[in-house]
């Protein structure tokens, strides 16, 4: 009978210890809003919106250890509107969101790395994203006009193969190539991108470089929707760059700085963004006007941002966007120009909630993609009725 009993036990305990080997998280973020903007069908607009700093969303985030450093894991997180209830990530006008459109992926982790399947984001927003205002204080209103160069993970990538290294002195990089999933053409909507991140002391610096082919159907339209995007449609809504669907490929090599000295941190990014071979109308997009050769832009930003207190957080920021001359049938469009302002002020009210206030600016002159004069175009927001556009958001945050 005390064999009996001390088996019992002994197999509780393997139980217990077998299980505190594992763990699941739930978490999430709340982000809602109050927002004005100029020009919005020659009115002013007065909106709720969610998202803006953060995109609002619950998660799970797991984790098994499987022996000898090596842990299986997973993260599936998903995105919504508090403002109505609805799933959030509806890329290519669609009506209805996805479950877990934000991030969907399994994978086993070790002391070298981590490999990962499934919905996830490329080396750019890996290592690029947090040198921007718009991954900081400013929320996507923020980000660079039309999010050009996914700075601000507008786009996600599905079907996607990754790898992360571990931290070696401060350096780390990976790479994520995500299958285009046509019989018969291996290339065809493919996307690959790789990247790094080097962090000593207060300085960090980061590189990365994306590649996607027919991107208006593979990226720009692949939101994971039951309805397949096709290059019969343009899926693309930002004028910045919506007459360039026709590209066969979309290029993005960037490269991002911060410093931080007391108090203050300064930073700096720069792209350059490339719409190549354009005229693709079989499997990329529609070309309306005739396209042909590459359309390229060049984006700088500088940014600023000061810890006044604990408590308190304020920012600036300005972004230069240049478009080049595309070639047209009967000669060119002279591209155009994007000048934008930023500032802001987070306030804490406790490590988990925070009140901000943001405004943006932008002016544009010149001829856009689409070839009309150029209109001022705040990332995610409907683009000004001309080329001057100002949005101010007052929000609160909370995270759980």
């Amino acid at each position: 009978m005390k064999k009996t009993v001390l088996a019992l036990a002994s197999l509780s305990a393997f139980s217990i210890a077998a299980n505190a080997q594992s763990s699941v998280t739930l978490y999430g973020v709340i982000d809602d809003g109050a927002n004005w903007t100029s020009n919005v069908g020659g009115h002013n607009l007065y909106n709720l919106s969610s998202g803006v700093i953060q995109g609002s969303r619950w998660g799970l985030r797991g984790s098994e250890d499987l022996g000898g450093g090596t842990k299986a894991i997973f993260v599936m997180e998903n995105g919504f509107d508090p403002n109505t209830g609805s799933l959030g990530q509806k890329n290519r006008g669609s009506t209805q969101g996805l479950e877990f459109g934000r991030q969907a992926y399994v994978g086993l982790s070790s002391n070298f790395g981590t490999v990962t399947l499934g919905r996830q984001y490329d080396s750019v927003v890996d290592n690029l994203g947090q040198f921007i205002v718009g991954d900081q204080w400013g929320g996507y209103i923020a980000a660079h006009p039309g999010d050009v160069d996914n700075f601000n993970n507008a786009f996600r990538v599905n079907n996607a193969i990754k790898f992360a290294s571990a931290n070696y002195s401060g350096l780390t990089f990976g790479g994520l190539y995500s299958l285009g999933g046509i019989a018969g053409d291996f290339s065809r909507n493919q996307i690959w991108s790789v990247g790094a991140t080097y962090s000593s002391g207060p300085l960090t610096l980061g590189a990365a470089y994306l590649n996607a082919r027919n991107p208006n159907v593979g990226f720009f339209g692949d939101n994971g929707a039951s309805t397949a995007a096709t290059s019969s449609a343009t899926f693309i809504s930002s004028p910045v760059y919506s007459g360039y669907a026709s590209a066969h490929t979309y290029e993005v090599i960037g490269a991002g700085a911060a410093y931080t000295f007391g108090a203050a941190t300064i930073g700096a990014t720069y792209s350059n963004v490339q719409f190549k071979d354009l005229g693709d109308t079989a499997t990329s997009g529609p070309n309306p006007l005739g396209y042909s050769g590459k359309a390229t832009f060049n984006t700088g930003e500088l940014n600023f941002k000061y810890q006044v207190t604990p408590s308190l957080l304020l920012g600036a920021a300005f972004i230069y966007t240049k478009g080049s001359d595309v070639s047209t049938p009967t000669g060119s469009n002279d591209g155009a120009k994007y000048y934008q302002g930023a500032l802001g002020a987070d306030y804490y009210l406790s490590k988990r909630t925070d009140v901000y206030l943001v405004g943006v600016y932008q002016k544009a002159s010149g001829t856009d993609s689409t070839g009309a004069p150029a209109v001022a175009a705040i990332n995610n927001l409907t683009p000004s009725t001309s080329n001057r556009q100002t949005t101010v958001r007052v929000g609160f945050r909370h995270k759980f």
